[in-house]
């Protein structure tokens, strides 16, 4: 997929599609692949535990340094740190150069400037192994990079430029390092043609999942945003955005471009998708200039998310208060129809009485009784049209408004009370909603069943049925964890009465074990998470 070459606009929209669906199922496993990692941190963490060789100590330090550099900076430099300390007790003077150069690299990417700065002014360029120019020069570069972003001072951009120049003089022409950082100076100096052949032939060498790939395709993703080329931008910064997070790369720039793009194409879901989870990774990394880079979009993009957020609660408020109005409307019918069978049972035990006084009217009775039974086979038929009907009226529902209007102003009363018989429907999108906040709920709060039956007495604890996730009980209790305590909304989102609500809750409280009073508080911590320090 990575190596597809753009034939036409059909490729591009196939690739990309292929990209976004991958990105989405990469972003559903990002625990898994976060795990492997921290998997790989514990064993260097083990191995550094038993062993006392400073050298050995020193060389696990730097595994751990390169496994939190785009992952968790502070630990990264916390590693460093503890490098510097060996480096000086063994007065290695390559080492502590190596470190320092290190150091200020992390620290740029902090935001610690002046911190950065002076341990760069305290390295002597002079007496640097030749091993460790490329460092220094890439480290510079990268600080005033860092430094400019923040200031937004162009200056600082040119030192950045100057320093990449030295870095590529010290390293092989002919290596992919030194292609990499060609084409991306092609890249700031506007040569996109260029560029983008460079990065294109660099992608075909690296092969999933490398980290450099994502490296690579976000360039070429800056290719296409200078080309406003917004199909090609999903599709490279998707590439390197699945890279990173199969690499748990939390210092990265794709998703946050990816967000941007998506904000243009005004799919607003998708940018806020993506701008939460730029930000998450960047907070949890605590990369300054990316977190500052986020912030400066996330509020405009979140702005945009809560007004769509709204306008669909105001159309779903919309639908229920039409829901509302149409089961008064059938409530109303079937009280008018349940009087008038009562008149009818009524009449037929009337007729019954005097059926023997009126036999010259006998003939006008049996056509009265087949008229009975025929409207009962009208009243059949016209419940099962309600219940057909009902079945399909969130679909409907505006059509169904309009012509239940029509119908009415025409005093078309016997198709009308076709339309307003049938509640089935109701009662399941209601069995829906309760299921799905069920399998909502329990996924934020898998352990609730267990924790809530730790509070009752042994004896008195609840057990479901096969088929269910809550029943009634917890339901309620559930509503409480969530922090709605209210009976009487209780009572309204369930559809039970307020006596129901109450008898349940003290019927709960009755098997509790200990106090009764601070039950409810205790039914609130269920879930809570304590983070050690």
């Amino acid at each position: 997929m990575g190596k597809l070459l753009f034939a036409d606009d059909t490729a591009v929209s196939v690739s990309t599609d292929s990209v976004e669906r991958e990105l989405q199922n990469t972003l559903a496993r990002k625990m898994e692949f976060e795990r492997v990692k921290l998997k790989d941190i514990f064993q260097i963490k083990e191995a550094l535990r038993n062993t006392k060789s400073i050298n050995t100590r020193y060389d696990l330090h730097l595994k751990l340094y390169k496994a939190f550099l785009t992952y968790q900076m502070d630990s990264a430099i916390y590693y460093v740190n503890q490098n510097l300390q060996l480096a000086n007790e063994l007065n290695d003077v390559f080492k502590q150069n190596q470190s320092h150069i290190q150091l200020a690299g992390l620290y740029s990417s902090a935001g610690r400037f002046i911190e950065s700065n002076d341990i760069l002014k305290q390295i002597h360029r002079n007496g640097l192994a030749d091993e460790l120019l490329a460092d220094y020069y890439r480290t510079y570069s990268d600080f005033y990079s860092h430094y400019g972003q923040s200031t937004n001072y162009n200056h600082y951009f040119t030192l950045s430029e100057i320093y990449r120049d030295s870095l590529l003089s010290v390293i092989p022409e002919n290596s992919l390092d030194h292609r990499l950082i060609m084409a991306t100076r092609d890249l700031f100096r506007n040569n996109l043609d260029s560029a983008e052949s460079t990065f294109l032939k660099l992608l075909s060498e690296y092969e999933e999942p490398q980290h450099e790939r994502a490296v690579i395709a976000y360039l070429l993703g800056l290719v296409h945003k200078m080309r406003s080329n917004r199909e090609k931008q999903i599709y490279y910064f998707g590439l390197s955005a699945i890279t990173d997070i199969k690499n748990s790369v939390k210092d990265n720039a794709s998703l946050q471009s990816l967000a941007l793009v998506y904000f243009e194409k005004n799919d607003i879901d998708k940018a806020y998708l993506f701008i939460q989870e730029a930000m998450e990774d960047a907070l949890f990394c605590n990369v300054r200039y990316r977190t500052i880079e986020n912030s400066s979009f996330y509020p405009i993009i979140n702005s945009a998310f809560q007004e769509k957020e709204q306008a669909r609660k105001k159309q779903l408020t919309t639908f229920l208060y039409t829901i509302s109005i149409m089961s008064a409307l059938l409530l109303l019918v079937l009280i008018v129809v349940y009087l008038q069978m009562k008149r009818l049972k009524e009449a037929r035990k009337n007729l019954n009485k005097v059926n023997n006084e009126l036999q010259l009217l006998n003939a006008e009775l049996l056509k009265v009784n087949d008229d009975l039974q025929e409207a009962n086979l009208v009243k059949e038929e016209y419940m099962a049209q309600f219940f057909e009907l009902c079945s399909s009226y969130i679909e409907k529902l505006d059509h169904n408004r309009k012509s239940m209007l029509k119908k009415l102003s025409s005093k078309q009363y016997d198709e009308l009370t076709k339309e307003l018989k049938s509640q089935d429907n109701i009662k399941t999108e209601l069995e829906d909603l309760y299921h799905h906040f069920d399998v909502i709920f329990l996924s934020l709060y898998p352990t609730f069943i267990q924790e809530f039956n730790k509070l009752l007495k042994p004896e008195e604890q609840i057990i479901l049925k096969p088929d269910e996730l809550l029943n009634s009980e917890l339901r309620i209790f559930a509503l409480i964890r969530l922090g709605i305590s209210d009976s009487t909304k209780i009572a309204q989102f369930l559809r039970y009465s307020l006596r129901t609500v109450y008898n349940y809750r003290v019927k709960v409280k009755n098997k509790v074990i200990g106090s009764k009073e601070d039950f409810d508080e205790r039914i609130k911590e269920i879930g809570n998470m304590t983070i050690q320090p």
